[in-house]
């Protein structure tokens, strides 16, 4: 595929379709822009005399706004679609967002996300990695990619808004942030109950009850419970399906209107996740020691085969499985197991407070205040190695807490000028206390090896973003926002070290806007992104440990056309982007002599780069109950430069790395779906389907074959029957088996490791609910 003319093509594509528009004004049916009052962004009207598509609002700038009237590159699902997908976790509804790539790493529990927006994000399970695209839950910042893969329980809608959200989000959403919001309390008795049995032996089970006490006390509670008994993978050793998981949780919201114009809410919500450690395949090839040494000789049997021989087979073993990785030798295995009676490999609990205060001062103030605490503890024995032999395992045990408050100031009188002020505060810590057990350094004994981790954070920003209309066609956005970050670290183990570091940035906005007419505009876009410096977590020596890494910058650049067309039942929106990337973080894998493990990953400003695509969306009702959304998204992302000092300060090698891809960036990404519905007797019968291109692409640094992915087709289905109160589904995810890998390590030489995406999921769903449950 040249990407070069598909960019062009783009770019061409945008440009022509805003001028067609823009002399073709007389030609338009005239517009209706009064707002409706809809949750559910992408649904059609119930009005079958006239139908049209229903406005799509989101709260990609801290304000409810129209989709198509906002200068920025934002895509939108609503509960309805959302219920449609069957999804268990966001993974299954990032299809709404051209060029985003969201996969699970399977280096821990509780879901540790690789998100990708435009080629831009982090692969790894370390809490020193801040994230490069934001996950945003009720209005909460995670600042971790673990746990950030969110449970798709009572989410009312979800946003996915691409390029640096620097202004209004802060550091660590340099690609973007995706943004996910439940229902609120309705304070009216209702509610909502579901059953679900899959492939696996899953089941699930969950429910929201809504209730008020009095006029002013509006009350919700939740709770959910998902047991998947049969793992997706067949270990060949002990003869089980690793993979078991089983999750818990609870939840109550509250929400109290003491006057008329003041909001307080209180949400706090459990998890509890127990689970097989994920699993990981060998994927070693000649050249690596774990391959070439004859006593060991984990050899893949080629470049897309991993070593038990399948993608979903797994050679792990633990306890008393585990082999003599020199045989002949005395063996004692390390004083750990991780029991496969049950799901108990590995647990990840999370607890959210959170409070806010949604203030109107006057008809034209609004005071937002939101205060959120979240605390994580896991545990996990990995397998690393993949392998019935103790060559690389891990214990680790790490807690991780949040708290952050945000205070916003929002002035809209209906006039020319709106705006957005505030300030944030943010302080987190995580705590690791990692047990290496290497195998393949020393003949007759497993090497534990301690390196326990704290590491703190702590942030200060000031920001504001305003809009300026100067007539009905002219729209000027200025924003910007001042950022210091404070870091900390304390090794302890065979490194004992401390250090601390800070910086200051600012990262402006600036947009212009030309309304062509009620149904058309189009807008050109500077924004800066910001990423926080910060200390390795692994480490094998003083200077890894104390040597700060710096901030990573990004400047990007849009041209972008939104339209509504035919009476409001078609929606076509184009964008252009193209953005410079300045001393770019890059995790990299090294040997190592001092570590004790043979390896460890640095964190460096080794890389400029530069990234350039095109997105287009639409979205049609094409007919009264059949709708269709698709979505195109076209990525060019190069090295400028990539040089890696991969000696030491007083040694130094310098490795050049330029011609490398990105990983998690193909060229091209498509998706193509619809829902048709129609009544029957005593209900209605909704047909729901999507399919998702994901263009070849790497998923790790070194761009090694035995980790490559080649294209890949994901197709969803659907049916459900639904009334007033009850409905019953069938669905199936991931129809074609596509079974590309979701994360993937070349570890420095020693050896290869992969997992894939969950296989074909289906099953059945039957649900009830009663009085008010939306």
């Amino acid at each position: 595929m040249n990407c070069s003319k598909l960019l062009k093509t783009a770019a061409i594509t945008a440009c022509l379709a805003a001028a067609i528009t823009l002399f073709s004004v007389t030609n338009l049916s005239a517009q209706d822009n009064s707002k409706k009052d809809s949750n559910d962004p992408g649904a059609g009207t119930t009005d079958f005399d006239n139908p049209t598509l229903e406005e799509i609002t989101v709260t990609a700038r801290k304000r409810v706004e129209s989709l198509q009237e906002v200068a920025l590159s934002v895509s939108a699902m609503g509960a309805q679609e959302i219920k449609m997908a069957f999804a268990t976790d966001v993974r299954d509804l990032i299809f709404i967002s051209p060029n985003t790539v969201l996969d699970d790493t399977s280096q821990g529990p509780g879901g540790v996300a690789a998100a990708y927006i435009r080629g831009i994000g982090v692969s790894e399970v370390e809490k020193n990695f801040d994230p490069a695209v934001g996950v945003v839950v009720d209005g909460i910042f995670r600042g971790t990619m673990t746990g950030s893969i969110e449970r798709a329980i009572d989410l009312e809608r979800m946003e996915v808004a691409r390029g640096p959200q620097g202004t209004l989000f802060g550091r660590n959403t340099i690609g973007g942030v995706i943004i996910m919001e439940h229902s609120k309390p309705t304070g009216v008795l209702g509610g909502k109950f579901r059953a679900n049995y899959g492939n696996y032996e899953t089941g699930v089970l969950d429910g929201v009850f809504n209730f008020g006490i009095g006029d002013k006390l509006a009350v919700k509670l939740t709770g959910a419970y998902r047991d998947q008994n049969q793992g997706y993978f067949t270990n060949l050793v002990t003869g089980r399906h690793d993979g078991k998981s089983e999750y818990t949780s609870w939840g109550v919201n509250v929400l109290w209107t003491p006057v008329e114009n003041l909001e307080l809410e209180y949400t706090l919500q459990q998890e509890r996740t127990n689970q097989d450690t994920p699993p990981l395949l060998n994927v070693g090839q000649p050249g690596q020691l774990f391959c070439d040494v004859p006593i060991w000789g984990w050899c893949s049997p080629n470049t897309t085969t991993p070593v038990s021989g399948g993608r979903y087979l797994t050679l792990q073993a633990y306890g008393s499985d585990v082999t003599n990785p020199f045989p002949g030798a005395p063996f004692t295995p390390p004083g750990y197991d991780a029991p496969f009676e049950g799901p108990s490999g590995a647990t990840f609990d999370a607890d959210t407070n959170q409070f806010e205060v949604r203030w109107d001062l006057t008809d034209d103030y609004r005071i937002d205040y939101l205060i959120g605490k979240w605390k994580t503890d896991e545990t996990a024995v990995n397998d690393w190695d993949g392998v019935t032999q103790i060559l690389f395992h891990t214990s680790r045990p790490a807690q991780y807490k949040q708290l952050s408050n945000e205070l916003r100031l929002t002035y809209d009188a209906g006039d020319k000028l709106v705006y957005t002020v505030g300030g944030y505060y943010w302080d987190s810590e995580y705590q690791i206390q990692l047990q290496s057990y290497i195998g393949f350094v020393v003949p007759s004994l497993v090497l534990d090896l301690p390196q326990f981790t704290d590491q703190g954070s702590k942030s200060l920003a000031f920001f504001g973003e305003g809009d300026y209309s100067f007539n009905d066609n002219w729209t000027l956005t200025l924003g910007g926002r001042w950022t210091q970050d404070k870091k900390t670290t304390q090794q302890t183990g065979i490194v004992t070290a401390g250090a601390k570091e800070e910086w200051n940035k600012f990262t402006p906005k600036a947009a212009i806007k030309y309304t062509i007419n009620d149904a058309s505009m189009v807008y050109g876009l500077l924004s800066s992104g910001y990423r926080a410096g910060g200390f390795n977590g692994r480490v094998d020596s003083i200077e890894t440990a104390t040597t700060p890494y710096d901030p990573e910058t990004l400047d990007n650049y849009e041209l972008g056309y939104r339209s509504q067309w035919a009476d409001d039942t078609l929606v076509f929106n184009a964008t252009y982007f193209y953005m410079d990337y300045q001393n770019k973080q890059e995790e990299i894998q090294q040997a190592s002599d001092s570590s004790g493990t043979g390896q460890v990953t640095r964190v460096v400003n080794a890389a400029d780069a530069t990234i350039q695509g095109g997105e287009f969306e639409l979205m049609w009702l094409a007919t009264d109950g059949l709708t269709l959304r698709a979505n195109l998204g076209l990525l060019d992302a190069k090295y400028d430069s990539f040089v890696v000092n991969t000696g030491t300060s007083d040694h130094p090698v310098y490795t050049d790395y330029s011609d490398l891809n990105f990983r998690r960036a193909p060229k091209a990404t498509f998706s193509l779906g619809g829902n048709y519905a129609w009544d029957v007797a005593g209900g209605a019968i909704t047909l729901n389907a999507v399919w998702h291109y994901l263009g070849a692409h790497e998923v790790d640094f070194a761009n090694k074959p035995e980790l490559h992915n080649d294209a890949q087709n994901l197709v969803d289905a659907s049916i459900d029957f639904s009334n007033d109160t009850w409905w019953i589904s069938g669905y199936v995810r991931n129809l074609l088996k596509a079974d590309g890998y979701q994360i993937g390590f070349d570890v420095a030489g020693l050896w290869s490791y992969a997992a894939p995406r969950t296989p074909r999921i289906y099953g059945v769903e039957v649900g009830y609910r009663f009085g008010s449950s939306e």
